[in-house]
């Protein structure tokens, strides 16, 4: 069987597989990963150890086809001329700037792709160009270093703020930081720069800044951020009225001056919510920050605020199905070198629902699929596909292709999918937890005996 042939069979049998890899080949292909890493790399040079192998052997970890890095390697060290210890000393030394143009770099080709798919969900608000930030603080992970084995604390690698673009659910930017305990707003300074007019940026209270604010606006962008109570100074500049209702509460809105310590006042507009329901803190009533005109009504900017869990979702999606926070990476920069690759990934399976929705439509895919059972239908199938196909293949077919074919390939393999394969099981409603137990004190139970009393009550009924 001619490979051609091999390659039909997998595109039959698991497309799902085929599309990760086709599209993970054309956008980290060897060729534009080397080029970003010269391009981009400042202390680290290139050497026998390729910065687009260590993507390509950190890409089979997170997406769980290997357990780790050491297994990854073992698997190839046939291939590879460099010892174990080399590679960790080459990971631990990726620099943040280009594990940040790792991201962006490939954010920007698949965003080209999904455009060609059709696949791009609804504006949130046209004319403009929504983006979420948010941030994400890596998991503790094990006291590996010298230094942390007598420390009884848990140490923390670092953590990143990420730009979501919620119309194709790209994570379209990272701004890595190795200090685990530095403040998010430490980074809205790295993060000024790359707002544009005509951007609106959606962030939580964490981000309630008056420079940040200014920062904004002097770039012609609009902000739609929640207020914090301390990090502002402020007056109100006349009551409120209701302006209608959301799905959580009702919206009203009134003029909000902003003092600075330097400079001129200036008037934004204050949407508050009272909600149905308190949040988690036991906020019964939140407010709304921005500088958009008046003819973006109240009600609508309340929605898109509480559309911000999108990013959450996100986040929760990518701990569920990716392996982005590896324990065993104690150092900073590694561990923020697996998440970078781990939000690539997701941008591809991102790109794979737009082949899905541009093929059967937004809403079906976005309600029945689920991000879980594709990703776990790429872990399943990788290793089988890449023995008979091998990487060279791949690189041939793949690799030259431009964003549209590379749109028509995924829109046409999309058609053999079997949706029914990985639909979603939505949960019910959470039920209240039963009170903590004191394990110390307890004793031990039978589980039969539990089970025999359970029949016994259900027979007497």
């Amino acid at each position: 069987m001619v490979l051609s042939d091999v390659f039909d069979l997998f595109v039959k049998q698991s497309p799902v597989t085929v599309m990760v890899r086709a599209t993970m080949e054309n956008v980290l292909s060897a060729e534009r990963l080397d080029g970003l890493f010269a391009q981009t790399a400042v202390r680290q040079r290139p050497s026998d150890l390729a910065f687009s192998l260590i993507a390509d052997l950190m890409g089979t970890v997170v997406c769980g086809v290997r357990p780790s890095m050491h297994a990854a390697f073992q698997a190839r060290s046939e291939e590879i001329d460099v010892s174990l210890r080399a590679l960790y000393g080459k990971l631990q030394g990726v620099e943040t700037q280009v594990t940040r143009e790792l991201v962006r770099d490939t954010a920007a080709r698949l965003t080209q792709i999904i455009d060609h798919t059709q696949g791009a969900m609804s504006a949130w608000l046209p004319g403009y160009r929504v983006k979420i930030l948010d941030g994400n603080h890596l998991r503790r992970t094990d006291r590996r270093l010298k230094e942390l084995r007598t420390e009884n604390s848990a140490p923390l690698p670092g953590h990143s703020l990420v730009m979501l673009d919620p119309e194709r659910m790209l994570a379209i930017d990272l701004f890595p930081c190795e200090d685990g305990h530095a403040q998010e707003r430490s980074l809205l300074p790295e993060v000024l720069p790359t707002i544009e007019q005509g951007d609106v940026i959606v962030a939580d209270r964490n981000f309630c800044t008056m420079d940040f604010f200014a920062g904004i606006a002097d770039r012609g962008a609009g902000f739609i951020i929640r207020q914090h109570k301390k990090t502002l100074r402020w007056e109100l500049e006349e009551d409120c009225f209701e302006e209608g209702r959301i799905e959580t509460g009702i919206v009203y809105e009134q003029a909000m001056r902003l003092l600075p310590e330097k400079g001129e006042p200036w008037l934004v507009r204050r949407i508050s919510v009272e909600l149905n329901e308190p949040t988690r803190d036991g906020d019964t009533e939140i407010h709304v920050l921005t500088n958009l005109p008046e003819s973006v009504d109240a009600s609508t900017i309340a929605e898109i605020y509480r559309r911000r869990w999108t990013i959450e979702t996100a986040f929760q999606e990518l701990e569920a199905t990716l392996e982005g926070e590896l324990c065993t990476l104690c150092y900073p920069q590694a561990a923020l070198f697996a998440f970078a690759m781990a939000l690539v990934a997701y941008n591809v399976l991102s790109t794979v629902k737009a082949a899905l929705r541009g093929e059967y439509g937004v809403e079906k895919i976005n309600q029945e699929v689920s991000g879980y059972y594709l990703a776990d239908e790429v872990a399943g199938t990788w290793r089988g596909m890449m023995i008979v196909l091998p990487a060279e293949y791949w690189t041939e077919r793949f690799t030259g292709r431009t964003p549209r074919q590379m749109a028509q390939f995924l829109c046409a393999t999309a058609r053999h999918i079997r949706l029914s394969a990985f639909r979603k099981h939505p949960r019910g409603p959470k039920k209240k937890p039963p009170a903590k137990m004191n394990k110390k004190h307890r004793r031990h139970v039978s589980t039969a005996r539990i089970l025999k009393q359970r029949h016994c009550k259900s027979t007497k009924k």
